[in-house]
């Protein structure tokens, strides 16, 4: 409430200075072209303050370095006859200074009318300040693009988090640290695919609009396509189409897609997101720990210089070797009074899930159960970068059981600052253990439905819709592989196959190629039969 009253107080304010900065658009338009578009500038700030950092202010005067600048201005500051610009650009900040005496005529006295947040180009020579500051002294500055609205006051930003959510051009505007993460999260991507294309994988674009969502356990997004009046889901994850090539033949694949689920909302679920998901053929699951450990340790040198990160008050360090535990390891660490030799009993566990206040349905299992304990006592624990393994295949329906112990299966997820940041598993290859677990998925999911568990039946029709499309998939015979998906800000041309295609639908696809095919090879006989005739004519003659 505190924040609307204080919005309101200030709405007059700016839609007082937002007619101002209107009035002075209208004057420029009288003037001629208000938004030109021919400045070209020839330098970034950030290249300036680097290329020039060690020069002193004789040897810039000297040189007469000629440059040509243009960006955002964030600061003003006049002074009689001359004054100072902060201009930012995208990669930081230079600063210019204005001479009335310098500029041509009437330009001095038109800058004194521009407003904090215009869009300004520039030309001019360098030089330093007294104070050593790198600086251009203007010989041209023109007015770019005149900003209607005023950015936020300087001495308190835009800290409203809503507000940076919902304006992130604003957000952008102000604050450095989004920018960078902006510019961070960019090299990332490019580290991860240059990683895995070293190690020879096949990056593929699949498709996200599916008849069956499937990859992971989500309520979809639903769409409709018109032409073909028939539903479709936004994928929730890529799983169903790399396994196709998988079994196509493609050994290693990757793809960094965007997923859509509609479940609910926090800090660290996000409806739609990014991750990467990359199989990898003839390897286990410990196989992508460790190239997973490689990747993050590599990443983070060549992206922050270091291994070490900071966030959130903590410092991590990627150099070292990561921590790895099981999920049943976990549960007993930070539950000390937990009974090691009962925790597969589901009798015990549901004691000791009343216990510790966890809400518990009559279709939870041992391994569900679990899996609710370690979620609720030890996901946040986990600080440093851990490897948990060996999750309960009650919950892994995907996933390939160890073959020691088939209460667990061969899958990892790794954990940073409590949180998950990347999943991965040896996959489930025999089609009659898959067909099954789904079966029972879609037969649980129905028990839920009869209890109003927030489900709706179509929930477990898709579970057997899914089930009968992996099952048929995974007939041709699937590889023993590992896959692993790494989640690129859940928090806060290659076409497989055309998923909206039906049977009784692929005939309209097909019947243009039909055609051109029976033209060719009409064409084909009509000229040969032509040609055979003028042979035939020139040996009479």
């Amino acid at each position: 409430m505190t924040d609307d009253k204080e919005a309101s107080k200030h709405a007059p304010d700016e839609n007082k200075l937002i007619a101002e900065r209107r009035g002075k658009l209208d004057a420029l338009r009288e003037q001629g072209i208000a938004f030109p578009n021919d400045f070209r500038r020839n330098a970034l700030a950030a290249e300036l303050q680097q290329t020039f950092d060690t020069h002193a202010d004789d040897a810039l005067r000297e040189e007469q370095i000629e440059v040509r600048v243009a960006g955002r201005m964030m600061a003003k500051r006049v002074m009689g006859k001359a004054s100072f610009v902060k201009l930012a650009d995208r990669s930081g900040q230079i600063q210019l200074r204005l001479e009335r005496d310098r500029l041509p005529e009437g330009v001095y006295q038109a800058f004194k009318k521009w407003d904090v947040g215009d869009i300004v180009g520039a030309s001019g020579t360098l030089f330093r300040t007294n104070t050593g500051e790198l600086t251009v002294m203007a010989d041209e500055v023109r007015l770019l693009t005149k900003s209607l609205r005023p950015l936020p006051e300087k001495w308190h930003g835009l800290s409203d988090q809503e507000t940076r959510y919902r304006q992130r051009y604003v957000d952008l505007i102000i604050n450095e640290a989004s920018r960078d993460v902006f510019r961070k999260r960019s090299q990332i991507i490019t580290y991860m695919r240059s990683f895995l294309e070293a190690a020879d994988f096949l990056e593929v674009e699949t498709p996200m609009m599916q008849t069956t969502p499937g990859g992971a356990i989500a309520r979809p997004f639903v769409t409709h396509h018109n032409a073909l009046d028939m539903q479709l889901y936004l994928r929730i994850a890529p799983e169903l189409n790399l396994k196709r090539l998988i079994v196509g033949g493609f050994d290693r694949v990757y793809e960094i897609n965007r997923n859509f689920r509609n479940e609910g909302v926090s800090t660290q679920h996000n409806p739609e997101f990014t991750m990467m998901e990359a199989y990898r053929a003839y390897a286990g699951y410990t196989d992508w720990m460790d190239m997973t450990e490689a990747m993050l340790h590599g990443m983070s040198e060549a992206v922050l210089g270091t291994t070490k990160v900071s966030y959130q008050g903590e410092t991590f360090d990627f150099g070292k070797a990561f921590r790895r535990v099981t999920v049943e390891e976990v549960i007993a660490e930070f539950n000390p009074d937990i009974d090691r030799a009962r925790i597969r009993d589901r009798d015990y566990l549901v004691e000791v899930c009343n216990t510790l206040e966890i809400p518990v349905q009559d279709n939870y299992g041992a391994g569900k159960l679990q899996i609710e304990i370690f979620e609720a006592t030890g996901e946040a624990q986990l600080r440093a970068p851990t490897f948990v393994t060996q999750y309960p295949t009650e919950v892994s329906p995907l996933s390939r059981q160890n073959d020691a112990d088939p209460f667990v299966t061969d899958r990892f997820e790794l954990f940073i600052a409590g949180r998950e940041i990347a999943n991965g598993f040896s996959e489930l290859n025999d089609p009659e253990v898959q067909a099954e677990r789904f079966r029972a998925l879609a037969s649980e999911l129905r028990c839920l439905v009869c209890q109003n568990q927030n489900l709706a039946d179509s929930d477990a029709e898709l579970a057997h819709d899914l089930r009968e499309e992996i099952y048929e998939m995974m007939m041709a015979g699937q590889s023993n592989e590992q896959i692993k998906t790494f989640l690129v800000d859940r928090y806060g041309d290659f076409v497989l196959y055309r998923p909206e295609v039906k049977a009784n639908t692929l005939a309209l696809w097909l019947m243009p190629g039909i055609l051109l095919v029976l033209g060719a090879i009409a064409l084909f006989f009509t000229v040969r039969s032509r040609n055979r005739k003028l042979a035939a004519e020139r040996q009479k003659s």
